[in-house]
């Protein structure tokens, strides 16, 4: 027997001992030691999607839910309830009339509006109206519940950074001992005390989440229109803006980077690729995207995910605006994020 069995049935010997003792050799170590994820491109289209919330919206109510959504799981994240290996993402739908009950919960939480108006979600006593193309911000470890005071159902997108916590082991939640909070500050206080280049002498924001609780639409499409007017659209990205918290100039949320970018009629992109996992959603327009060797067509509210350090390029047939979330802020922070323009 040559010296190389008689070496490999040692260790292979070896290796079924010390498993007694709960260790492995580093030698046989099978986890990835590459940039990028077991994720894999997918996408959820709202042709698709829409019916199947309005037969959710039959079968259950808001409040024998809880909260009414249908998550969004990455076809190779089976059994996860993730999109990616770190954020969660679903559709939330509300009926006229109805109330998802308070609670508060250790994760993060955003809510991208994407149809009808009328709903709210209230935070901390303070009661934001959602209207479609609305980011808004749920910090953690704040009570919410939300409604519809209008006459159509609201939808929106859900996305949380639910597998940080459960990673540290400190995902908590709670429920409000009543269905809704009262209100205990005016309508707007958020925006008013933090969303006008002022901060509050006397009272600095609380925790590490943007303080303001809505990012309206409106003035996010006036922002994208004015770059536009100065200069060149960048080669991959076109013009594109990050949601900034007012008071440290950093990400909205500590954990989760979120952006709205406007690719111009006819843009064609280069390829792009950075290490964090990131959820899109088409507001606006008609154009597509290759993932890698995956293509998808796009089209207004169609929700997409490119997992990390896969490259993708943006086209558009029409002026587009496109939501996004990642988790870039946490790989900021701790000093893992990349990018590459290919």
């Amino acid at each position: 027997m040559s010296s190389a069995v008689v070496a490999g049935t040692d260790r292979t010997r070896f290796s079924r001992e010390i498993a007694a003792l709960n260790m492995k050799p580093l030698w046989e170590r099978v986890m990835r030691l590459g940039a990028g994820t077991a994720a894999v491109p997918a996408i959820w289209r709202w042709k698709e999607v829409r019916p199947l919330l309005e037969r959710a919206c039959e079968l259950i109510t808001a409040t024998e839910a809880e909260r009414r959504v249908l998550m969004l799981e990455n076809p190779a994240l089976e059994g996860t309830t993730f999109i990616t290996p770190t954020l969660f993402a679903g559709l939330q739908a509300i009926l006229p009339n109805e109330v998802a009950p308070t609670h508060r919960h250790a994760p993060n939480a955003l809510r991208f509006i994407l149809e009808g108006e009328g709903a709210y979600t209230a935070i901390e006593g303070e009661r934001v109206m959602m209207r479609p193309g609305d980011f808004v911000v749920t910090p953690g470890w704040t009570w919410h519940d939300h409604g519809n005071v209008g006459t159509k159902p609201v939808v929106w997108l859900d996305g949380l950074d639910t597998a940080f916590a459960n990673i540290f082991g400190a995902h908590f939640r709670e429920d409000y001992p009543e269905e809704t909070q009262s209100p205990s500050r005016p309508e707007g206080d958020s925006a008013a005390r933090y969303g006008a280049n002022l901060l509050p002498v006397d009272r600095g924001a609380q925790g590490h989440t943007s303080p303001i609780l809505s990012y309206p639409y409106e003035r996010t499409r006036a922002a994208l229109e004015q770059l536009s007017k100065n200069g060149e659209p960048h080669p991959a990205h076109g013009w594109k803006l990050r949601y900034a918290n007012p008071v440290t100039g950093g990400h909205a949320f500590p954990t989760m980077a979120v952006f709205m970018q406007w690719l111009p009629k006819g843009f064609s992109g280069r390829e792009y690729r950075s290490t964090d996992g990131t959820i899109f959603c088409v507001f606006e327009g008609q154009g597509g995207v290759d993932i890698g060797e995956t293509h998808f067509d796009l089209a207004p509210r169609d929700v997409f995910v490119v997992p990390s350090w896969e490259p993708y390029r943006f086209e558009a047939r029409a002026d587009c605006v496109i939501f996004s979330y990642s988790d870039r802020a946490a790989q900021e922070a701790l000093g893992f994020w990349r990018e590459s323009v290919l």
